[in-house]
Parts: C-alpha cells; structure tokens; sequence
C-alpha cells in the first residue's frame, strides 16, 4: 500500500520548493499537479485560445496530451512530448493555469491521471485540492501558507535573481488575484481540510518547513 502526502495553499507559499525537499528526504515521488494545470494554459496561451473562454478551452484540452515524467527522480512535464518544464513557469503562464483550473473537464482529465500515479507509488503532491478532493485519503495532509505581502517578496527576488526586473506592486495584485479565483472557482475551490496541518510559512525558511514536515511525517507513519 502507497503512502501519499498532500500539500495544499495558495500560490506563493512554497509548495513546490517544501514538496520536492520532503519527497527527495523520503525518497518518495514529487508530483507538481500546478505544472500540469500550467501546461494546459500555456498550450491556449500558444494556440491564441483565450484563458476566459471556457467552451473553446474544454474542447481543446480533449486533444492535449500532459504527461510527467522522471529522470533521476526529477521531474518533467511533456506537453505533446515536448519538454515545457521551464516554458511553464512564465508569471503569464501561472496567472492562465489559475483560470483554467476553475473547469471541471480540465480538472476531471488531470486528476485522474493524479490518482493513477499516487496509488501506484508513494508520493508527494502538492496543489490546491490534493488533500480535498484528488486524494482525500492521503495519510498526510498538510495547509501551507503565508502572507500575500511575504509570498510577493519572495516571488519579487525570484525574478529578479533571474536577471528581470519585475513590478511590486504587480506581483502582489496578481497574487490577490489568484487567492481569489481559487478560493471562490465553483469546482474544488482551495481550502484546508479538516484533518490537515496548518503550517504558516510567513517567518520560516525551507528546511524549518521541510522537518516541521518530516516530524508530522514520523509521528503518523513510523510508530
């Protein structure tokens, strides 16, 4: 039987980053379900298909092939077999994926192929409703969040750290933005289960996360 931990929150809190150290720590699989939700949008993003459209992005996310793939326990994402794991992280990219995700096709397709990889091996899967609704009977849970303004400034010194020169004030709409749209999408809206752990982020860095992780971890599955 495969041990899964769920890792919700808003965007900007750090899932990605907490989710891949804890499954690399576990030597569990990392499964980054918000990459395949960007994968989706940046194929209506290159296709002139407007996020906004619901029955034009439905009806072409039928024809468009998602898959995750690992290569030293790293993973890719393949959209069409082409390698997009960096096209995907573009801020325009992310801010598309929000709004696509609130369909219920786009999030029937990929949930199922979610479920498919977590019963076949132990996992670590962050999103927005992994814990709610892809799988609610994770035996780890856990709410990451942390403060729009904190989640705005570390995004600010990620671009700019890649040599950009991002907007503030931009950064920190978009991100309001975003909880918005995921908090308040009529399917599987983003919020804390009742069985999982709140961890606020706001004043710790990764590693004090990654073990607050690990400890829950421990206690639960290794009496």
């Amino acid at each position: 039987m495969t041990t899964n931990i769920a890792i919700d929150g808003p965007a900007g809190a750090g899932k990605s980053t907490i989710a891949r150290d804890v499954a690399k720590a576990l030597s569990f699989v990392y499964v980054d379900t918000g990459a395949m939700y960007r994968a989706i949008a940046l194929h209506m993003l290159e296709n002139d298909i407007d996020p906004e459209d619901q029955l034009s992005v439905c009806k072409n996310c039928r024809s468009v092939q998602v898959e995750i793939v690992y290569e030293n326990r790293e993973q890719k994402i393949l959209l069409n077999g082409r390698d997009v794991s960096r096209k995907i992280r573009e801020e325009a990219v992310g801010n598309a994926a929000s709004t696509v995700a609130r369909y219920d096709e786009v999030r029937k397709r990929l949930t199922s192929l979610q479920r498919k990889l977590a019963a076949t091996r132990d996992v670590v899967m962050d999103g927005r409703d992994i814990g709610t609704v892809v799988l609610p009977d994770a035996k780890i849970k856990i709410f990451l969040t942390a403060s729009v303004n904190t989640r705005a400034e570390r995004r600010f010194l990620e671009l700019q750290e890649k040599g950009g020169h991002p907007d503030f004030d931009k950064i920190r709409e978009d991100i309001k933005q975003r909880d918005y749209q995921d908090t308040h999408r009529e399917q599987s809206p983003l919020y804390q289960a009742f069985d999982a752990c709140l961890i606020d982020s706001s004043d710790l860095n990764i590693s004090e996360v990654v073990n607050e992780i690990l400890d829950i971890y421990h206690e639960r599955c290794c009496l």
